[in-house]
């Protein structure tokens, strides 16, 4: 598998919890994604395991992120993802309560789950003060939206926010562009970049938006986009089951959408 491969998510590789095949079950059965596990040992567990398709045959969500994130840190030196995170992103943007852990002092700011639309009580997504050695490239970080605003708007930016660049403008397009083109495993009307869903076309897809916007959500029900066309970006912040996290993502996009008028 190549970076790109990672990166737009056609590495072979797997979420456990997304099947049932023997592959799915081996990704369980070797605590893929065990938080007690530092990202070495999680790579060292993952290089044992099968591919569930050859790299660049189709587009699967993955670990592949994660792979990432251990990616940069042997990239770096062997230094933590967060302090690479923290140094190239998050201390040029001003980011100063994202983290893969919360400090004791800032628990009280934690948000709690939303209600379930069932009725039911939510289950709180991620433990936040656990102290984990796991520092997962696809989907450990807690933020604020504040700190969030400061990240997408450098992104609708070009990759720039307040005289702080984080990523070249051309980098910023080619990841932006659609890398899946007609590889099985995207829904209609979207394709897939480095790193973001993009949208390919309107009338086939099955929510409202514009040709070229990009954006990805988050597994507690977290969502964000930049719409270059509409010089819009939205982000959504909530902690909510999984049944409940897509009908209200989709809520909020159609709310955001019917409120552009002339």
């Amino acid at each position: 598998m190549t970076v790109q491969d990672l990166m737009r998510h056609t590495s072979g590789l797997v979420y456990g919890s997304r099947g049932t095949s023997l592959v799915y079950q081996a990704y369980v059965k070797a605590k893929i994604g065990d938080r007690t596990a530092s990202n070495e040992e999680f790579i060292a567990r993952l290089s044992k395991l099968p591919l569930h398709f050859n790299p660049g045959d189709r587009w699967e969500y993955s670990v592949a992120v994660d792979v990432q994130g251990r990616l940069l840190e042997v990239l770096n030196g062997g230094k933590p993802l967060h302090q690479v995170l923290a140094e190239r992103i998050f201390q040029p943007l001003g980011m100063t309560d994202t983290s893969f852990l919360v400090p004791a002092d800032k628990l009280s700011r934690v948000a709690q789950p939303a209600p379930a639309t069932s009725g039911k009580t939510t289950t709180v997504r991620f433990k936040v003060d656990d102290g984990a050695k796991y520092e997962s490239g696809g989907g450990g970080l807690m933020s604020t939206i504040t700190d969030y605003q400061h990240f997408t708007a450098a992104l609708a930016n070009g990759g720039t926010l307040n005289g702080k660049r984080i990523i070249g403008r051309k980098t910023l397009e080619f990841m932006t562009a659609d890398h899946t083109g007609s590889r099985p495993g995207r829904p209609p009307g979207f394709g897939f970049g480095l790193g973001f869903e993009v949208r390919t076309a309107v009338g086939e897809a099955s929510q409202p938006g514009s040709v070229g916007e990009y954006g990805w959500s988050g597994a507690a029900g977290t969502t964000f986009w930049v719409d270059p066309k509409e010089q819009l970006y939205a982000i959504y912040m909530i902690q909510a089951n999984d049944a409940d996290t897509r009908d209200l993502r989709m809520q909020f996009r159609s709310m955001v959408q019917a409120a552009l008028l002339d």
